[in-house]
């Protein structure tokens, strides 16, 4: 039993350490777009704030990951290992796929503010114009 505990161990922590950094890898790589546009094209402000995302995410997914790691319920079947393990690695990238979304949320929440704020200015600027006529 010992033996398939630590070789669950050697297959989940390879497998949820890619998952996350997949995931990161691709959404922050196309997540730059709306960081360009939240900072108003200041782009050195959008690759810090989204390096500084990324590295966050790692944290806190690989974090939990960890945290979950113990696993102390297979029985002296490989057939238990595997159930365990797809248990363990489903329910992780579940968690994974709620952070992706959270994250796409909050990109897209930076977005709708920056927009509207640029409107606003634009209306100010507009009014001001308008009023020096």
């Amino acid at each position: 039993m010992k033996n398939l505990i630590v070789t669950a161990y050697i297959i989940y922590l390879p497998v949820v350490i890619a998952l996350t950094l997949y995931v990161a890898n691709n959404l922050f790589k196309n997540s730059i777009v709306y960081m360009k546009d939240i900072f108003n094209n200041r782009e050195e402000i959008a690759i810090a704030t989204n390096t500084l995302f990324k590295i966050g995410f790692y944290l806190l997914n690989i974090g939990f990951a960890l945290y979950i790691l113990e696993i102390n319920y297979i029985t002296d079947t490989t057939q238990s290992m595997i159930e365990v393990l797809s248990r363990k690695i489903g329910g992780f990238s579940i968690y994974l796929g709620i952070m992706l979304f959270m994250n796409m949320y909050m990109f897209f929440r930076g977005k709708n503010a920056s927009r509207r704020k640029r409107m606003e200015v634009m209306a100010h600027t507009t009014a001001v114009s308008v009023e020096n006529k």
